[in-house]
């Protein structure tokens, strides 16, 4: 088994068709995940792939150096100003090695390069590790803005975006 980097060394983050193959496995199993935590989930395939398409959002990927792909994200516009984040998902073997935080950090910074200035997103009530990174880059609980969920499960969250130099 190939070590893994340490939270200092860099991923190879890129960005990638939300159809791509190494894509869609990403985000299946974060369905799965998801699913076996709360029972339902939205089902990556329903999403359209020009959602994630600039300059309108993104889709990436992170690669360990052998190439191996084991996070993704991506960001939609949610309205002229505003981005969502979608699909944040670090493989189980590569938690804890700060690579959420880069993920999250590449998605901010290309929505504030193409003109967003607000982020919201949407995460479980049981995926604390996720509750603590978005709570540590600046991120505070705002009112639902996706009708149907349930409070009980979801939490709806968000943030301004500063300016390139400010960071979380």
């Amino acid at each position: 088994m190939t070590p893994l980097p340490s939270a200092h060394q860099a991923w190879l983050i890129s960005e990638a068709p939300y159809d791509s193959p190494v894509a869609r496995a990403l985000t299946r199993a974060l369905h799965r995940e998801q699913t076996a935590t709360y029972g339902r989930a939205d089902d990556p395939d329903t999403t359209e792939p020009a959602e994630f398409a600039p300059p309108n959002g993104a889709f990436l990927l992170a690669f360990r150096p052998d190439g191996t792909a084991l996070a993704c994200g991506g960001w939609r516009s949610a309205s002229r100003t505003t981005a969502e984040i979608k699909r944040m998902y670090v493989s189980p073997a590569a938690r804890g090695h700060g690579l959420g935080r880069q993920v999250l950090q590449a998605l901010e910074d290309d929505a504030r390069r193409r003109g967003m200035s607000e982020v919201v997103l949407e995460t479980g009530v049981s995926n604390l590790a996720a509750l603590a990174l978005y709570t540590d880059f600046g991120y505070d609980p705002i009112a639902p803005y996706v009708a149907g969920r349930d409070p009980r499960i979801n939490r709806a969250l968000g943030k301004a975006l500063g300016t390139p130099a400010e960071g979380p």
